[in-house]
């Protein structure tokens, strides 16, 4: 694991590299969530991840993006004090520049895949979209863990409503809470995101190059609602995508390594990731 500081398209970005010690060819830019505004490159959802699929020989460069603003209004709903910060769309340009930065290095032979974990799910599926539109190779896999992919959240249906009632304190992702936190980090209302910076608003239309999608989503999370709709807005644009719960899981399992569903989803997200350099 190296550490290092590249001229990014707003300022320094430390990029955390994981080297195989038994490469398989792919390598994966991975971003790790925390609403926008909070996560390390030290988090067992950043760190622990990206050991996991260097184990598994796959390349990781984990991107230390910059983090939106906690203003008075949401640090004080995640009880964190204020601080300063910036809004869309510098941490979505970083992740377009560090998954550029990876393909063209030699970290890896095979393709690269892009990800993240909630919130970075968004960011990475973001990025993915833009290059999608653009110029020039954009990544061979998405790979999302329970990201959050709508501004304005639809509410859940009556049997992922009952699990969230039977544990309160899963449900923290409500649409009041999410609309909060979008605005936060767009700077703005939450319906005047573009669909990179809310890709869950994207139409088939603008879906219909976005690469084949691997998706896992904590199965007691309200964040599911947003992955699901992805999921089949990617299907209506006839984009390969395989989208499934982890059982039994509340939002951020992979932020919980001792559990063993973490594990589980690390081997389903590999086994795709080494599946796109065969």
């Amino acid at each position: 694991m190296t550490d290092i500081v590249v001229a990014g398209p707003h300022g320094p970005l430390t990029l955390r590299l994981y080297r195989p010690d038994a490469p398989a060819g792919p390598g994966l830019v991975w971003v790790h969530g925390g609403g926008f505004a909070g996560g390390d490159l030290d988090m067992p959802e950043a760190d622990w991840v990206a050991r996991s699929f260097a184990e598994r020989g796959i390349a990781v460069v984990s991107v230390d993006y910059s983090l939106a603003p906690l203003a008075a209004a949401w640090a004080e709903a995640t009880g964190q004090p204020p601080r300063e910060g910036v809004h869309y769309p510098v941490a979505s340009d970083e992740i377009e520049f560090a998954f550029r930065w990876a393909a063209e290095s030699d970290l890896a032979d095979g393709p690269w895949a892009l990800g993240g974990a909630s919130a970075g799910g968004n960011l990475a599926a973001g990025a993915a979209l833009r290059m999608s539109h653009g110029d020039g190779q954009g990544p061979a896999l998405a790979v999302l863990a329970y990201p959050t992919l709508h501004a304005v959240q639809s509410t859940p249906d009556a049997e992922l409503r009952a699990a969230l009632d039977a544990v309160p304190e899963a449900d923290v992702f409500f649409p009041e809470a999410v609309r909060g936190m979008y605005e936060n980090y767009l700077g703005a209302a939450a319906e005047s995101g573009d669909v990179y910076a809310v890709p869950g608003t994207a139409s088939p239309e603008q879906l219909v190059d976005f690469p084949p999608t691997i998706m896992i989503n904590s199965s007691i999370d309200e964040l599911r609602v947003s992955g699901e709709a992805f999921a089949e807005a990617l299907r209506t644009a006839h984009v390969d995508v395989d989208v499934s719960t982890e059982p039994g899981t509340g939002h951020g399992h992979l932020n919980r390594p001792e559990d063993a569903a973490a594990t589980s989803s690390i081997e389903r997200f590999a086994a795709r990731i080494l599946d796109t350099s065969r």
